[in-house]
């Protein structure tokens, strides 16, 4: 019992390290995409 909570555990916090850095590479890519759009139109 006690081992398929640390499993389920370990899985969630895995996919939520997953899920949080590819929102802030994505915000990342955002801005950069952004900048160089900003940069073209001036």
């Amino acid at each position: 019992m006690l081992l398929t909570f640390i499993q389920y555990a370990v899985k969630f916090i895995m996919f939520a390290a997953v899920a949080c850095a590819g929102i802030f590479l994505g915000k990342k890519m955002r801005d950069r995409k952004d900048a160089k759009t900003a940069e073209e139109q001036k």
